[in-house]
């Protein structure tokens, strides 16, 4: 397997340039499932598996699992920086220094799999209440300094529960354990 396809397995997010009502509940209901399917997908896991990397250069499954975490807790509260204030320039994040903190190393993933329960429900219950009005409204990340409507950033987070589950998945089919 090429270096490219373990590090996008499902390949680079394609968000359609118009957003359907369709493709936002299709991409709702992702995000909704992501942690339940998460923990389903690695709950037999031992500490030695949840210790490997996903690919060389990359991180362990544990820090995979604890980075959707922190960037799902980033990206819900750029939505509610989103709704309260006009069009902000949202705080980037160094996600690769995040990873390499103790509690991305070592702490149990079923503290992140809990929080990422409570944290999908409350942003779904988020998601399902907003407008037309509300998805047409925007953040700026620093990085492009480009407009990303909210309509837009749930196609991505979909795409990113898709992908580091792909991780995951693609890697414990490489290695047997599934």
């Amino acid at each position: 397997m090429t270096s490219e396809k373990l590090k996008y397995p499902i390949g680079l997010a394609n968000i359609p340039e118009k957003i359907t009502k369709k493709n936002i509940e299709s991409w709702i209901s992702d995000i909704e499932r992501f942690p339940h399917e998460l923990e389903f997908l690695v709950r037999d896991l031992s500490e030695n598996q949840l210790e490997t990397r996903y690919r060389e250069g990359g991180w362990s499954v544990r820090q995979v699992i604890h980075h959707c975490y922190d960037s799902h807790h980033n990206s819900y509260m750029r939505f509610k920086w989103a709704l309260t204030e006009e069009q902000p320039v949202i705080k980037a994040y160094y996600e690769e220094r995040w990873a390499e903190l103790l509690d991305a190393k070592h702490s149990p993933i079923l503290l992140t799999i809990d929080a990422l329960k409570g944290l999908h429900a409350k942003w779904v219950y988020l998601l399902r209440m907003l407008t037309d009005k509300d998805l047409e409204k925007s953040f700026i990340h620093p990085d492009g300094k480009q407009p990303v409507s909210l309509k837009k950033n749930i196609g991505i987070y979909a795409w990113h529960c898709q992908h580091h589950y792909a991780h995951i998945e693609q890697l414990m089919i490489r290695k047997g354990w599934k």
